[in-house]
């Protein structure tokens, strides 16, 4: 609720009751006017008086202010001028030894108190009705509470605010632990995580072992399967009849990757050269 500080009276002009026995009514509100228009200059003369006077007093603290902070400006525009950081050397230990700075600045306190209260608004509150005499009945409470303060409490406010700000800092205090303490569900998790990571560490130490076992592993070539008895049909049909004849099955070819003969084609290669062999003689013993 805003509260007026300064009212200039009479407020209303032209308005009042007329004497009993006036003649001329309209020459006496017209005196009434002109009385009420120079009263009412009168409170605003005296009000601007004050504004004046309240500003001068602003005015000169902050002057006294703004000296008291050139001084200090000065001061140590002297000092660093007098500063030279290649003549004097500080060391580490000294600096950690010297007592930090303290400001002596002096906060203002109670300023809104009975002392400090303007000079409208005083003679406002000296003008007011007083409160009527509750406290009287104080003795007769069971509570023990002021029986005045139902009436009018001035700490009120006060109070109020208080409550309030011990309830931030409450608030503040209870999310701070609550931010400390684990969730519910949180030391069942970390079991999970770590046997996950021990899981994908133990897969990837396997996966790299494999690779070097690879690497250093001796490539073989596998002997091929052969049928004995397939390779006899092949032989003994004619190249025209052969599945392939482009690639027959030769009897010098005959031999595993590794350079030796398998032994179900060893027999067959042996009787093949000697049959080959008793052909050739016998074409030539024929020439």
């Amino acid at each position: 609720m805003p509260l007026i500080k300064r009212i200039i009276e009479p407020r209303h002009l032209c308005r009042g009751a007329l004497p009993d026995g006036v003649t001329s009514e309209l020459e006496c509100v017209t005196n009434s006017t002109l009385a009420s228009i120079i009263q009412q200059l009168g409170s605003l003369s005296r009000h601007a008086e004050d504004i004046f006077g309240e500003l001068f007093n602003e005015a000169n603290h902050f002057c006294i202010r703004v000296n008291s902070l050139q001084e200090r400006i000065d001061c140590l525009a002297i000092k660093v001028t007098q500063l030279d950081s290649t003549v004097e050397e500080v060391s580490l230990q000294d600096i950690n030894m010297r007592k930090a700075f303290k400001s002596s600045t002096i906060q203002d306190q109670q300023v809104v108190s009975r002392n400090t209260i303007p000079n409208p608004a005083l003679e406002m509150y000296q003008q007011c009705d007083k409160p009527p005499p509750l406290n009287i009945l104080t003795p007769y409470r069971d509570d023990r509470k002021d029986g005045l303060k139902f009436y009018t409490d001035s700490s009120y406010f006060f109070n109020l605010w208080k409550e309030k700000m011990l309830q931030a800092t409450e608030d503040k205090r209870k999310e701070k632990r609550r931010q400390k303490l684990p969730l519910p569900g949180q030391h069942l998790s970390r079991p999970t995580i770590s046997h996950s990571r021990l899981q994908n560490t133990q897969s990837l130490n396997s996966i790299e072992q494999k690779l070097v076992e690879d690497a250093t592993r001796e490539v073989k070539k596998v002997r091929k399967a052969r049928n004995r008895r397939q390779e006899w049909d092949m032989m003994a049909r004619d190249k025209e009849f052969r599945p392939d004849h482009r690639f027959s099955p030769s009897p010098y070819h005959a031999t595993s990757s590794e350079g030796s003969v398998s032994p179900d084609t060893r027999s067959f290669v042996f009787d093949t050269l000697h049959s080959n062999s008793v052909a050739s003689v016998a074409n030539h013993g024929g020439q």
